[in-house]
C-alpha cells in the first residue's frame, strides 16, 4: 500500500482523535462547573450565566438569554438567584432609551470565591501550557477559536430549524 493510503488513514484517527478528545474535555469541564457550582452554592445554569456575564458583561437581560440560549422569563429568575446571592448587580443602563432598561454587573467580591474554586484547574493549565513554545500556543489558540465559532455555527443552525 502506499504512504498516502497510511497518511490518510493516521490523519482520519488523528481527527477523530481530537473530536472524543473535545468530548472528554466538554465532560470533565461540565463535572468541574458542578462541583465549583455546588461549592458555590449556585446552580449549573446560574453559574454558566455568572460565566457569560463576566465574559461578555456588563449584559442587558435580553442579550444574556440569547448568548445562553434561554428564554427570557428563565433568565429573570436566574439573575433574581444571582442577585439575592450577591453575584451580580443590577443597574440603570445609561446608554439606554428606556429608563427602565437594566444592565447585569459581575460583583467582583463573590467572583474572588470562584477564582479560588477554579485555582486548582488554573494551575494545572499554567503548568500544561508551559509545556508549549509560542507558536504552538497561538495554533492552540487558533483550533480553539475556531472551534468555539463552529460550536455557535452548529448551535444557531439547530436553533433556527436548519441542522438534521
Amino acid at each position: 500500500m502506499s504512504s498516502i493510503f497510511y497518511s490518510g488513514r493516521r490523519r482520519r484517527r488523528l481527527v477523530v482523535g481530537v473530536k472524543q478528545g473535545l468530548r472528554e474535555v466538554r465532560a470533565q469541564l461540565a463535572q468541574l462547573n458542578h462541583e465549583v457550582s455546588g461549592r458555590a452554592g449556585l446552580k449549573d445554569v446560574d453559574l454558566d450565566c455568572l460565566d457569560l456575564i463576566n465574559a461578555h458583561g456588563p449584559l442587558g437581560p435580553s442579550a444574556l438569554a440569547r448568548r445562553a440560549g434561554l428564554h427570557p422569563a428563565t433568565v429573570t429568575g436566574i439573575l433574581d438567584r444571582l442577585q439575592r446571592g450577591g453575584w451580580i448587580t443590577r443597574e440603570r443602563d445609561p446608554e439606554a432609551s428606556d429608563r427602565r432598561a437594566v444592565v447585569v454587573r459581575a460583583s467582583p467580591e463573590r467572583n474572588a470565591e470562584l477564582f479560588r474554586l477554579y485555582s486548582g484547574m488554573s494551575a494545572a493549565m499554567d503548568e500544561i501550557c508551559a509545556d508549549y513554545d509560542e507558536r504552538e500556543l497561538q495554533l492552540i489558540v487558533d483550533f480553539l477559536h475556531r472551534t468555539a465559532t463552529a460550536s455557535r455555527t452548529a448551535t444557531e443552525d439547530l436553533a433556527g430549524g436548519r441542522g438534521v
